[in-house]
């Protein structure tokens, strides 16, 4: 990579910019960059955290690229008319993908460890690190979410790792097709579902994903992934029904914001206690996800096991938020059908009603998914809750608008269950606030924007306050 290469990030703010500006800084790199949110005065904080690592800051204006030899990272989805991709042009510098780079990276590492699937990832991802940290390895993490067990006082966006040792740990993206430029040597498999791309194309960029590493880390409960292990060159598998699986967990209970199990390595028989902060089966399973792809890099099952008693999360990943007049509020980061479904079944463990707020993450997904979105909600919502969908996050750029939340709360009406598009975010939040009665749980739901937190934070206040 070179220790003098100057590096600007347009939207250095996003959650996978934001990571990897912090690995290229820790590297030696000049790192600047700009991000429409800072414009637009949302997520302060954030930028400071930014400036305060020494990473230049600038209007989304082109003004920040002034030499050529600045190399311009940027996501496939920034248009070439945005003003830093015209400033870039006209002086003759390189742009780079995000993807183009975070692959350089990782694919130099002796160890590159990669998280892949519809969903879990972040989590998977923030475990595997942590169990690493635990055990010495002093792994490079790349993530896409805030892990908390690495989050200070004076680092809250703890998103990404600077280790010195063999390990490159990264969440990989398929939305865009970049996870074909990847060569692990481990590759963790969550699950396979439509989420961005067809099914047939999801098959091809997941199977040739594991046909690059020299193990594969699978999950035996998705129908999907299994249809692809024959790709493998060898793998580890887990399952939380199959007892074939090399990995297992029994005595699953459930906890309103934790899971305990116990942790079963079916070769030796080897039974480790688990006692998870991040509630949900489907933690379980990930946790089980993460010891497989530890003892692929060498830690021994039991220490694995036992460390993940000692994770804190990640944010936004089903992030208890307050408490207020007996109505308690979570924030969480579902956005697509299979993790609403997740958190929907991991509520339901537990009485109360639910008072959904879905903001979805854009009006792409919610046409390619209409039919799975409907589905999701009308199978997973109990007949006393209730979904309030503000319009998808925007934040400009041109887009196919014909599909918005009307047509997705229409589709779950009809199937016998309360939901209700309203024109904006803060009508919902009102609307949640009249609502809540003592008992209820207020569940935040979107991807996409940070402001979603803050959102959340607000409503646990006005409840109090009402």
């Amino acid at each position: 990579m070179g220790e003098k290469r100057q590096y600007f990030l347009c939207g250095v703010g996003g959650s996978g910019m934001l990571p990897l500006a912090l690995i290229l800084k820790a590297g030696g790199c000049a790192v600047s960059g700009s991000d429409r949110a800072l414009d637009q005065g949302r997520t302060g904080a954030k930028f400071e955290f930014l400036r305060a690592r020494g990473i230049g800051l600038f209007p989304q204006d082109g003004s920040g690229l002034s030499d050529k030899n600045q190399i311009l990272v940027a996501s496939a989805a920034v248009e070439d008319t945005v003003p830093d991709v015209v400033a870039a042009r006209a002086l003759g510098a390189r742009r780079l993908g995000r993807a183009e780079l975070l692959a350089e990276l990782f694919n130099a590492a002796a160890i590159p460890i990669g998280v892949a699937g519809t969903s879990g990832k972040s989590t998977t991802t923030a475990m595997i690190a942590w169990i690493l940290h635990k055990a010495g390895a002093d792994p490079t993490v790349m993530n896409g979410a805030v892990m908390k067990n690495f989050a200070r006082e004076d680092a809250l966006f703890a998103s990404a790792l600077v280790g010195a040792g063999p390990a490159f740990v990264s969440e990989l993206d398929e939305s865009d097709g970049t996870i074909a430029l990847y060569r692990p040597k481990i590759a963790v498999l969550n699950n396979v579902s439509l989420d961005h791309k067809s099914m047939a194309e999801l098959r091809a960029l997941f199977g040739d994903f594991l046909a690059r590493a020299d193990i594969a880390v699978l999950n035996r409960d998705n129908d999907e992934t299994m249809r692809l292990a024959g790709r493998a060159r060898a793998y580890i598998s887990y399952s939380l029904e199959n007892r074939d699986a090399d990995l297992g967990a029994e005595k699953i209970a459930p906890a309103p914001f934790g899971v305990s199990f116990e942790a079963v390595e079916r070769r030796t028989g080897e039974r480790i206690a688990v006692d998870l902060k991040t509630p949900g089966r489907h933690n379980a399973s990930n946790a089980l996800a993460a010891i497989g792809a530890a003892m692929a890099s060498g830690v021994a099952f039991g220490e694995a096991a036992r460390t993940l008693s000692s994770f804190e999360g990640v944010k936004r990943r089903f992030e208890f938020v307050g408490e207020a007049a007996g109505v308690t509020v979570i924030d969480d980061f579902g956005h697509n059908p299979d993790k609403i479904a997740a958190t929907l079944k991991t509520l339901h463990e537990f009485g109360g009603r639910l008072l959904v707020m879905f903001q979805p993450h854009g009006f792409g997904p919610l046409k390619k998914m209409r039919a799975e979105f409907i589905d999701c909600f009308a199978a997973h919502l109990a007949a006393q809750d209730i979904l309030l969908m503000p319009e998808p996050v925007y934040f400009g750029g041109t887009v196919d608008r014909s599909v918005g939340s009307e047509a997705i709360a229409a589709g779950v009406r009809e199937k016998g269950r309360n939901a209700q598009a309203l024109a904006t975010r803060e009508a919902c939040g009102e609307r949640l606030i009249a609502l809540a009665e003592p008992g209820d749980r207020i569940v935040v739901m979107g991807a996409r924007d940070d402001t979603l937190s803050q959102f959340a934070a607000t409503l646990v206040d006005e409840i109090r306050r009402r």
